[in-house]
Parts: C-alpha cells; sequence; structure tokens
C-alpha cells in the first residue's frame, strides 16, 4: 500500500506528494458543506477547475460509478480520487478524513443538544450558509452541464430526469437505472452523442492539463485482478466482524451497539441513492423500530446534519449519540462507511479498465445527464426549505436570499473560492440573527 504520486503520461500538470494531499483532503473535510450535491460541486471546483488533479472526463466516469453503489456517493468519490493518486492509503485518507471532521462535530452538537436543548450561536451561523450551499449546488450543476451536455439529446436527458423526480417523485435508483439503460442503446445506435468529442455545448474545451489527464493511463495499482478484489473484499468482511465481535463481548449479542453495527450495516449495503435515499431507511429503522430517538429529534438532528461539513448521512452519527452517547456515534459512522471503502478498493479498478470503452462509457454518460437533472432537483428542493422555512404559508426569508444572491455573483461572475463565500455568508448570517 505504498502512497507514491501518479506518474503523468505526456502532462506538464505537476506531480502531487502525498503530504500536499493529505492536506487538500483534511481540509475538505472541514469546508464540504451542502450535502452530497454541495460537496461533489467543491471538489469539481477544487480538483478539476482550480488543481487539476484530475481532468473532467475522469472525474465523472468516477462520479458516475460511485452515483450507482448504495451508500455515500460524494464520499465514495473522494475515496476514490485519493486510491487513483496515491493507492490504497490515499484512498483510506481521502475518504477519512472526509468524515472525519463532520463525526467529531457532530458528537458535540449532540452534546450540546442533549444538554441545552438548542444551538442559536450555531443556527445563526449556518443561516447565512445554507443559502451559499443553494448557490454553490445551483453554480455547479451549471457548470457541470455545460461541460457533460454536449448534445440536445443529453440536455433533454437531464430535463426527463429533473420533471421525473420533481413531478412524479421518481425514486433515484429507477432515474439512474433508466438513465443507464438509455445511455447503452444511445451507444449502440447513436454513438456521436454517448462519445466524449461530440456534441453541440459552447463551453470550454479544458482547463488545462491534468495530473490525471483524459490519456493519462491506468497506473498500475489500479488494474484489475481477481486477486486484488478478494483481497480487498475480504479484509472488509474482516474487519467488520472483528469489529462486531468486540462490540458482542463488550456488551452482549442484544446489546445497543451490536444492534447499531448489524442496522447501519444494512442501512449502508441496502440503500441506494446517496444519503436522500438512505434517511428515510434510517428514520424507519431508528425512531419506529428501535426508539433510539423521537421523529422530532430526528428532524432536528438532519438540521444540524445539513449545515455542517461532511456527508449529509453523518446524521448517522447525531442517532447513534442519542441511542448510546459518544459510543453509539462512533459505532453508527463506522459501520455506515466501512463499506464505501470496500466497494471502491473492489470495485474501482474494473471501472478504470472501461475508461474509453464506449459499451461502458454510453451508460455512464447517460447517468451523467441525469445526475444534473437531479443535482437541479435537489438545489431547488434545499432552496425552498432556505427561502420558506415554515412552508407556503410562512414568509419568504428575503434575507437569505439576498445571502444567497450575493454568493451565486461572487462564484459564478467573480469565481471567487468556496472558503471565502460561506466565511462570508456565515459572518452575514451571525450578522442578520444577532440584529434581530
Amino acid at each position: 500500500m505504498e502512497s507514491r504520486p501518479l506518474p503523468l503520461s505526456g502532462s506538464s500538470a505537476p506531480s502531487v506528494s502525498f503530504g500536499e494531499a493529505f492536506r487538500f483532503w483534511l481540509k475538505l473535510g472541514f469546508i464540504s458543506f451542502g450535502g452530497p450535491t454541495g460537496q461533489i460541486a467543491i471538489m469539481h471546483q477544487e480538483l478539476v477547475e482550480r488543481r487539476r488533479w484530475i481532468s473532467e472526463q475522469r472525474f465523472l466516469h468516477a462520479l458516475n460509478f460511485c452515483m450507482v453503489l448504495p451508500g455515500p456517493e460524494a464520499t465514495q468519490l473522494a475515496t476514490y480520487i485519493g486510491w487513483l493518486m496515491h493507492r490504497t492509503w490515499g484512498g483510506i485518507v481521502a475518504g477519512t478524513l472526509f468524515v472525519l471532521p463532520s463525526v467529531f462535530i457532530l458528537i458535540l452538537l449532540s452534546w450540546i443538544y442533549v444538554t441545552y436543548g438548542n444551538v442559536p450561536l450555531v443556527a445563526g451561523i449556518f443561516y447565512g450558509i445554507k443559502p451559499a450551499v443553494v448557490a454553490i449546488v445551483l453554480a455547479a450543476a451549471w457548470r457541470i452541464a455545460q461541460r457533460a451536455l454536449r448534445h440536445i439529446a443529453l440536455w433533454g436527458l437531464a430535463a426527463a430526469a429533473f420533471i421525473a423526480i420533481f413531478a412524479f417523485d421518481a425514486p433515484f435508483p429507477a432515474i439512474v437505472l433508466a438513465a443507464g439503460i438509455i445511455g447503452y442503446l444511445g451507444g449502440q445506435h447513436a454513438p456521436r452523442i454517448f462519445t466524449s468529442g461530440a456534441g453541440l455545448s459552447t463551453a470550454k474545451t479544458g482547463y488545462g492539463p491534468a495530473l490525471i489527464d483524459d490519456d493519462t493511463p491506468t497506473p498500475a495499482h489500479a488494474l484489475f485482478s481477481w486477486t486484488k478484489l478478494a483481497a480487498y473484499a475480504g479484509t472488509g468482511l474482516a474487519l467488520w466482524a472483528a469489529a462486531i465481535g468486540v462490540l458482542a463481548a463488550a456488551g452482549g449479542w442484544q446489546g445497543t451497539l451490536v444492534q447499531m453495527g448489524m442496522f447501519f450495516s444494512q442501512a449502508a449495503l441496502l440503500t441506494f441513492g446517496g444519503a436522500y435515499a438512505v434517511l428515510p431507511y434510517v428514520y424507519q429503522g431508528a425512531v419506529e423500530h428501535y426508539g433510539w430517538l423521537t421523529g422530532p429529534q430526528m428532524i432536528d438532528g438532519l438540521a444540524l446534519g445539513e449545515t455542517t461539513p461532511g456527508p449529509l448521512i453523518m446524521v448517522v452519527a447525531f442517532v447513534g449519540y442519542l441511542g448510546a452517547g459518544t459510543a453509539g456515534a462512533l459505532v453508527a459512522a463506522f459501520f455506515t462507511f466501512l463499506p464505501s471503502f470496500v466497494f471502491i478498493f473492489a470495485g474501482a479498478p474494473f471501472v478504470e479498465t472501461t475508461h474509453g470503452n464506449l459499451k461502458f462509457s454510453a451508460p455512464l454518460t447517460g447517468i451523467t445527464a441525469a445526475v444534473v437533472g437531479v443535482i437541479v432537483n435537489l438545489a431547488l428542493f434545499f432552496a425552498w426549505h432556505v427561502l420558506w422555512p415554515q412552508g407556503t404559508g410562512g414568509a419568504f426569508e428575503w434575507l437569505s436570499a439576498l445571502i444567497g444572491g450575493a454568493a451565486f455573483v461572487a462564484l459564478f461572475r467573480f469565481k471567487a473560492g468556496i472558503m471565502p463565500v460561506i466565511g462570508a455568508c456565515a459572518l452575514a448570517g451571525l450578522a442578520v440573527t444577532l440584529l434581530r
């Protein structure tokens, strides 16, 4: 599991040391606001547009694979890119640092919630961050659409996905499956539309050479082999069994921590579509079946999860804390995210072998188009709850709209960085709250 930088092939982009990557993934863990769509937007801006560690096409190829996996897709994408750059340890560091800050932040906020019942100062700060997240997601959706929707047919597929989920509440896995089938059939009958070179887009042809560019050969450590697949799957299963065994030895097989380990393992394996698909399953099990917390408490936890960095599914740490304290939070996080690492390390080598193969890339192109529509829907859903927090009968939050509009202009027109925008909006939200 040596962590050497990925060798370049015909690219003038500089290599990235393991230390530099470590510092970036740590920073990302603290600034990755906005749920999966916001986090993917931040990674796209940082890795594709600014740092040029990975090209647009390779980024989307990895993202499409993560989209069809169960579990948190943004965490899996970070793990994938870290693994591709710096082998297994690179993936472990990227994925772990992506979630670790949010684990401890949510444990702290959960303690404050249980002890004091409310977090008004935090609420004030995130009053400004919420509309900033909406702006980040909308700006990202536009950028990805410009780059990925290279033909009017792909724009139509994105629009169809938006209508399906917005108007008919179609499940995300069904949209992904339908888009993949359309992409596969399109690759057979209209390959020009589903290849990377075709299209009607007027977007820029590229951001410059990247460390992992479109034509960079797959490095040796990322090549597929059945031996490596079996080794990673076996290691993951052994870690899971060892953790369950330790918990059983400490509290018995019927203990709360063992029940949490089993439940969150099921949630990680059986729910597709990312955090937004996992949450209803977690609500049903944690609230209705096990009674670890109440319905209103679950909603409060979701609000904390929406307004802290890291994956939205990290709300499981809040659920675990209310059910069994700090140990419960750590158990919930471990068993929720362990399968994601196994999926990437075991499956990503196969995905890398499909890069440039139309039979495999065409379905992923279709999925990318559908994901653009889904991202727009999620941005509008989030905007609705930010601007009308009390529902349609409540007052319109014009100050939130003003903060969000300013954030969008800063990101879209002036190309401001994510962190300065989030910081400025947080201060604005705090000022608004204090003045009230």
